[in-house]
């Protein structure tokens, strides 16, 4: 009970801080393109088999090309961001300008934000940029993730108005223009290719008085075509301290596809972010480029490499994998399969 007391106090203490980030100090242009296409380039990316990607295909094909953007969404104690992890991203080599917040500059975002206004910058950023963006969320930023998905399946709201996020003020409107076909959609209905959470529990829903949250958490609406739940064993902050169990699983309701990945014991609630220096390490970069999720590889972590590495393995696999399919198929909606500009 003392620790739980001892968490409570921790977030209540760094709530107030979420709206404070290094990024903050950094104001870089505010842009939010990255890589172009030519017939040549398009050909080469086609050829390319999404599932078994390897560091050549990303450093010379998909790291020259447009890419979806990333939203790594922090917790609530922000001592602990997804800097990290974002960082690890653009080692691997993942274009940095598609990682970073194009108003801040900072490498992560507040999980603290209305899902309403995500998801309207979620189909801004669709219509600007022609590829779906991708959402990794660590404990609230988790939940936001599940949250944003709901409210794109219009489980909350049946409008919801496009937010501009260099502006961080919506537009006076509900639809945006989809890239591949030209027709405008409304924000609702709007479906992701892929997202993630790792340790996000029902009892910090409580805590936080989240409540609407809580019969929806582990509940994976249609509006994504894969999503990735990561559980942490033993973990107080997550409510697994006993373990994980069926009741911790995330599950489809709708056409989804939902995979749950329990991590290895070692990894801990405030210290799975940690994993830049994964990308650095000649050893680990291999292993993570090798990695396929289900392979008897991803059941523990290698001997002699970072505790947090079947997680980023995992997520990297899936970002990788999606890039590729998105890329793939604004290729075809543009004709370039054929040969046109």
């Amino acid at each position: 009970m003392g620790n739980l007391l001892l968490i409570i106090v921790l977030y209540l203490l760094f709530l107030p801080l979420s709206g404070c980030t290094s990024g903050d100090l950094i104001k870089p242009p505010q842009t939010y393109h990255s890589g172009s296409l030519n017939p040549e380039l398009a050909q080469k990316v086609l050829s390319l088999n999404p599932e078994a990607l390897s560091e050549f295909d990303v450093l010379e094909v998909l790291s020259r090309c447009p890419a979806p953007r990333i939203l790594a969404l922090d917790g609530s104690i922000r001592i602990v961001s997804m800097e990290s992890f974002a960082r690890f991203l653009v080692a691997m080599g993942y274009p940095e300008s598609q990682v970073r917040n194009p108003f801040d500059g900072s490498y992560s975002y507040n999980s603290s934000m209305d899902s309403a206004q995500l998801a309207g910058m979620i189909a801004w950023y669709y219509e600007q940029e022609g590829l779906r963006p991708i959402l990794i969320g660590h404990s609230q930023g988790g939940m936001l993730t599940v949250k944003l998905l709901h409210e794109l399946a219009g489980t909350f709201q049946k409008e919801i108005p496009v937010w501009n996020p260099l502006t961080r003020q919506p537009e006076k409107r509900w639809s945006f223009r989809d890239p591949l076909t030209g027709q405008d959609r409304p924000v609702t209905g709007l479906r992701l290719g892929f997202a993630s959470a790792v340790g996000t529990g029902k009892g910090m829903r409580r805590i936080l008085l989240q409540w609407d949250m809580l019969k929806h958490l582990r509940n994976i609406p249609g509006s994504i075509d894969e999503f990735t739940g990561f559980h942490l064993q033993y973990d107080l902050i997550s409510g697994t301290l006993l373990g994980v169990n069926e009741d911790d699983h995330y599950r489809s309701i709708g056409s989804s596809r939902v995979r749950n990945v329990t991590l290895p014991r070692e990894c801990s609630h405030l210290g799975i972010p940690s994993n830049e220096q994964l990308a650095a390490q000649k050893e680990s970069r291999a292993w993570i480029y090798r990695y396929r999720p289900g392979n008897a590889s991803g059941d523990e972590s290698p001997p002699g490499i970072h505790k947090n590495i079947v997680f980023a393995a995992d997520v990297w696999y899936s970002i990788r994998k999606h890039w590729c399919r998105d890329l793939q198929q604004l290729i075809r909606a543009r004709g370039l399969d054929k040969g046109r500009t």
